[in-house]
């Protein structure tokens, strides 16, 4: 599980930092060398991910999107999506209700 607060490697070139949530929403900062990949899936919480730097291309529900420094992109409940980063650089994800699969509460 993850540790509140702390850096962890999520997979070649992908590290995360998840804050300390509230009761209904959640963040974490995700750093990504240039070529790391956020493997597809999908989940039941929204999310939206704001790019603090950076260029990614993500694929959500079939659409391709390039986000770039200072931009946003909403992900629906439920739609299978991806990410790749054309570049170094990091991303701020939010979600609602509490990614509860990611947090450690005992």
């Amino acid at each position: 599980m993850t540790t509140i607060g702390k850096w962890e490697i999520v997979d070649k070139g992908v590290k995360r930092k998840i804050h300390q949530p509230g009761k209904q929403l959640m963040m974490m900062e995700v750093e990504f060398e240039a070529g790391g990949i956020g493997v597809e899936h999908s989940h039941p919480h929204e999310q939206y991910t704001y790019c603090l730097s950076g260029k990614f291309e993500f694929k959500v529900a079939g659409e391709t999107i390039v986000l770039t420094k200072g931009e946003t992109l909403y992900i629906p409940g439920e739609a299978i999506h991806s990410c790749l980063a054309l570049e170094d650089g990091s991303l701020l994800d939010t979600f609602t209700p509490l990614r509860e699969d990611l947090l450690d509460f005992s």
